[in-house]
């Protein structure tokens, strides 16, 4: 029995492959717990549209990542922080926060997880910070931490 994978099958392959299964298998478990249909010239039309829409949005992801790294080389952030009398700062600014600033003022929303330095910014002064946008587009924004 020839089916399209709906769902990637330990064992027999990866979700929106064609492959070849024992009739007992397929019509038993695979069709009936929706993991796969049934090969037909429709439903090859069907997984070919879904992989054209799939591959549309990836580029459209992928553009949007690019224009927001744009976006981001021109941003500088600033925050104030208290200091001690030697010159150093008193606690962090956060991912969090400079998400938060980003969004309020900025109208960009980046989640904090997808910062590339896990390191928070400990000091005064300007720090460029890497954030993953896209698998294999980046961005570089800068922030700045002035003494209250």
């Amino acid at each position: 029995m020839k089916v399209i994978l709906l769902k990637d099958v330990k064992g027999i392959g990866k979700k929106s492959e064609i492959v070849n299964v024992k009739d007992g298998y397929g019509a038993n478990y695979l069709i009936p717990n929706r993991l796969a249909v049934m090969y037909s010239e429709k439903s090859q039309e069907i997984l070919n549209q879904q992989k054209k829409a799939e591959a549309d949005n990836i580029e459209r992801l992928k553009a949007e990542a690019r224009e927001t790294s744009k976006k981001l080389e021109s941003i500088v952030l600033e925050f104030s922080a208290k200091g001690s009398g030697d010159g150093r700062m008193f606690g962090t600014i956060s991912t969090k926060q400079i998400e938060t600033e980003l969004k309020e003022k900025h109208n960009i929303t980046i989640d904090k997880r997808k910062f590339v330095d896990k390191q928070l910014v400990d000091h005064f002064g300007y720090s460029k910070l890497t954030i993953e946008l896209y698998k294999g587009i980046t961005g570089v924004i800068t922030v700045h931490v002035s003494e209250k």
